[in-house]
């Protein structure tokens, strides 16, 4: 699949905003620490990778109820959904001067049934002609992501037959339907029963 930025300015990748706020000196001071032991790109981008992948569980795994939409409070509160996961993954990048989109998968139950969309990162390393997809949603039985800039290691591969799909937009910002959902949920039970079904 070929994926396709939605804004031709690669500067738009490296911004700072409300919910990738990577200025922010929470950030920047996870970010410094991670740079210390991993001072080049590529080792960096696979650090930052694991840290929000493994250090802060999802919250539907968890079980915690708070529901998190800025990159700062994610890494404050060691709490997400995939989408807020990938926000502080996207700024932790982004504060080191890695290009970071925001892209999306539609997925389903087994049976086609309870569409929900799936939040990913898409990284473009330094000297890399392409992006490359990266989810830190975290690992559980029978998910097994691991970061890659080669074959995709997601957590999920699309079923098209059930009706999955992979959007090839990548996006500075989280999508509108996917950070209205966010900023609406006082918890996440309620972000459970209103998570977007697709964009």
């Amino acid at each position: 699949m070929e994926l396709i930025q939605q804004n031709p300015d690669i500067d738009a990748y490296l911004a700072a905003s409300e919910s990738v706020d990577h200025d922010h000196p929470l950030v920047k001071d996870v970010s410094e620490r991670l740079a210390a032991d991993h001072p080049d790109a590529y080792s960096y981008a696979e650090a930052a990778y694991a840290f929000v992948r493994d250090t802060i569980p999802h919250s539907m795994d968890s079980g915690d109820l708070r529901v998190t939409w800025r990159a700062s409070d994610v890494l404050e509160q060691r709490n997400g959904i995939c989408y807020a996961k990938s926000l502080a993954y996207a700024a932790l990048l982004r504060a080191r001067g890695i290009p970071a989109a925001l892209c999306y998968q539609r997925l389903t139950e087994d049976d086609g049934s309870d569409p929900v969309v799936h939040g990913l990162v898409a990284v473009l390393l330094p000297g890399e002609r392409a992006w490359a997809r990266q989810d830190v949603r975290g690992n559980k039985p029978g998910v097994d992501a691991r970061f890659s800039l080669g074959e995709e290691r997601l957590a999920w591969t699309v079923r098209p037959e059930l009706g999955e799909v992979d959007y090839p937009e990548l996006y500075a910002e989280p999508h509108p339907v996917v950070l209205g959902a966010l900023k609406a949920a006082p918890d996440r039970p309620y972000l459970d029963r209103t998570l977007p079904a697709e964009l």
